[in-house]
């Protein structure tokens, strides 16, 4: 590899996971790290996602760092533009723009068996890393479907996440594919500008109301003054969602008052009973992510808006098929189908000590120890990794849990002292997710009766976390020594032809 820095820690991305990585290595005193970022700014899918109406669907309290509260959200549930200016703020204020590379897409990264390190390439330079951090995100490649004759289109297209703002939508005839969290508040947005607007459903989504109003000025005055008052705001959510895991866990049948309330919030609005009928779904709320607009079935109910209840085909110049025959002349094309979740791309880029990469290994389904290592890659770590996803509640929790274990896995590593590396076990790999599995079982995401994307090409369930925030935070308070081999270097001397040795943990 070309001229290298060496540094103890490389993390990949800087959205929420990598900037909370990034202040958390601060706050462990270690200085000598870099974030790898592949755009021009922090953010990851907060700056990747600016479409019209982005918004988060977990409420601004509980959609922030424990360590870093902001008593001035606008919103009870803020918009996309409000969590990026978060994201900013957070980078000012733990001093983490001197380790942030910006323009560095990761293209390999490939384990030095002899030195115990990362060699990472990427768009705008090379280093090197005792230590790597992946938080590149779930939901960071976006996914569009291979449609026969996409290419003949002649009009715009974009994904949801990739959103051209310099395409005008007024007076245009628009095809929204999909009916996914982005959808539901695309439509609603962009209704009003466009001459007619026909949304390709291939399977209806439950909707709930969105409880969001305005946070007023005397409200966050007495956050700012009585901090106190933040934290009792974000424990009583928080305390909320973890009562709410029996039910998608154990006792699916429990959602079932759920699914009223969403009915209703359909009856509402959509009057239409044919219309009704395409938007209800068949399975059981919870088995598919639950969606929250007080907007969406509103929009769908006016004059310009047709519902295809059923998926895009193929393309015909201008004119989209649907798999019931059904056809839409069209002149922009937005794709709302979601991102590469249980294949993410990284996995391909990653290599281990064999020359294998994460995606060769992770072929018959993703897993990792405790969301956080696969056997075969020392001293590599992924935060959102496998089964750590959640269905009802803040992702911030899952990540701050995930930094405790990395805080660890460091604290061990000093400890072991000298140049040495930790392996997950793949006896520990497989008995963690044997647990995960067995729990899945019982649970609405796997019983429902739905296909989400939650599930891999197999069918099985490699992104959700089947229990309590509050669970997974003490599955993942200390590194396992046991749950690991110990490589260390049998001499660190330079020039000596020195090979690894396999130490008993």
């Amino acid at each position: 590899m070309a001229e290298h820095e060496h540094v103890r820690v490389a993390v990949i991305g800087s959205g929420f996971g990598g900037l909370g990585a990034a202040v958390r290595l601060r706050r462990e005193g270690i200085t000598d790290f870099v974030v790898l970022e592949r755009a021009g700014g922090v953010g990851g899918t907060w700056r990747d996602n600016s479409y019209p109406g982005c918004a988060c669907d977990v409420p601004s309290h509980l959609y922030s760092f424990s360590f870093a509260p902001n008593p001035d959200w606008p919103r009870s549930f803020s918009g996309q533009e409000h969590i990026r200016a978060y994201l900013e703020r957070v980078t000012d204020t733990f001093g983490l723009r001197p380790h942030l590379r910006f323009n560095a897409e990761v293209k390999r990264m490939t384990w030095d068996a002899e030195r115990l390190r990362w060699d990472i390439e990427t768009t705008g330079g090379n280093w090197s890393a005792d230590v790597v951090v992946s938080a590149t995100g779930p939901l960071s490649e976006p996914k569009l479907p291979d449609v026969p004759g996409l290419d003949t289109f002649p009009g715009k297209v974009f994904h949801s996440a990739r959103w051209d703002h310099d395409y005008d939508l007024r007076g245009k005839r628009v095809a929204v594919i999909g009916t996914g969290a982005s959808a539901i508040q695309i439509v609603p947005s962009v209704q009003k500008q466009v001459e007619k607007l026909t949304l390709f459903q291939r399977t209806p989504a439950w909707v709930l109301p969105r409880m969001d109003r305005p946070i007023g000025a005397a409200e966050r005055a007495v956050h700012r003054a009585l901090p106190f008052t933040t934290k009792l705001r974000r424990g009583l959510l928080w305390g909320i969602r973890e009562l709410q895991v029996q039910a998608f866990t154990k006792h699916p049948g429990e959602l079932g008052f759920v699914e009223q309330l969403a009915k209703r919030n359909m009856a509402r609005a959509v009057k239409d009973p044919a219309l009704r009928a395409k938007l209800t779904p068949d399975y059981r709320i919870g088995c598919k992510r639950i969606l929250l607009s007080s907007t969406y079935y509103p929009a769908l109910a006016q004059p310009n808006v047709d519902v295809v209840a059923s998926g895009l085909t193929e393309v015909r110049g201008s004119t989209l098929v649907a798999a019931d025959g059904s056809e839409a002349e069209v002149d922009a094309i937005v794709f709302s189908t979601g991102f590469h979740v249980t294949d993410m791309p990284i996995a391909e880029r990653v290599v281990g000590p064999e020359g294998k990469t994460l995606a060769d290994v992770w072929s018959g389904g993703m897993q990792a120890l405790r969301g956080a290592s696969a056997a075969g890659f020392p001293n590599w770590m992924t935060i959102i990794g496998p089964n750590t996803g959640l269905g009802n509640s803040s992702m911030i929790l899952m990540i701050e849990s995930q930094l405790n274990y990395i805080a660890d896995y460091l604290r061990q590593l000093d400890v072991l002292g000298g140049r040495v590396a930790l392996d997950a076990r793949p006896s520990a790999v497989r008995a963690w997710n044997h647990r995960v599995q067995e729990r899945m079982k019982r649970t609405v995401w796997n019983t429902g009766g739905c296909t989400s994307w939650y599930l891999d090409a197999s069918g099985r369930n490699t992104t959700i976390w089947p229990g309590t925030t509050a669970e997974f935070r003490r599955a993942t308070r200390r590194v396992d020594l046991a749950e690991y081999a110990v490589l260390r270097a049998a001499d660190a001397r330079p020039g000596t032809g020195a090979e690894n040795a396999e130490v008993a943990a």
